[in-house]
């Protein structure tokens, strides 16, 4: 397979965890995986081989997101003033739509309160079905740090949407929480 091909099969996937390196902002993850494709094609971004050519790619992703992260704290006062403008209101109708919308905004939430590597390894395990060992490549760390990250993750992650049933009296779903991170 040549490098667009490669570039094609993990287009979804590299998708995904260029919104998780995003903060889910998909404007950001888009700009970001235009920039990593760019790299790549033009040979400024060199697969060596060493890792699978997924693992690579994601780490080639993390790096240019933690760039483009830089850039984007230099702008995000202004930023978050117009997102506050266009929020959209919720149809009263579909309560059962609203319902689920809500848990996964409750999910997203306790994945974006946890600190960047324990989101990182969480996503790259559970998300991307990439081993603890590939999630340390792609995430430039020792195993054991990322073992560390994935545990801690998953444990702050549980507490956060237990917090969360507790406090505004809605329920996630046990076997919900106990997929999430079991």
């Amino acid at each position: 397979m040549n490098l667009r091909q490669e570039l094609e099969r993990y287009h979804n996937a590299s998708y995904g965890w260029a919104l998780a390196c995003c903060a889910h902002d998909r404007a950001r993850a888009d700009d970001v995986l235009q920039t990593v494709y760019v790299k790549v094609l033009e040979g400024r971004a060199r697969y060596d081989g060493r890792s699978t050519f997924k693992t690579w790619l994601f780490a080639v992703i993390r790096r240019t997101a933690s760039g483009a992260w830089r850039h984007h704290l230099f702008h995000a006062r202004h930023l978050a003033l117009q997102a506050e403008g266009t929020r959209s209101a919720v149809d009263e109708s579909a309560e059962e739509t609203f319902e689920r919308t809500q848990r996964l905004v409750r999910l997203r939430e306790a994945l974006a309160a946890l600190p960047d590597r324990q989101r990182q390894a969480l996503h790259l395990v559970f998300y991307e079905e990439m081993s603890v060992r590939e999630a340390a490549a792609v995430m430039g760390v020792s195993l054991g740090t990322a073992r560390v990250h994935y545990e801690r993750g998953k444990k702050r992650l549980r507490q956060r949407l237990e917090a969360t049933e507790v406090s505004d009296g809605s329920r996630f779903p046990r076997h919900a929480i106990h997929d999430v991170v079991s």
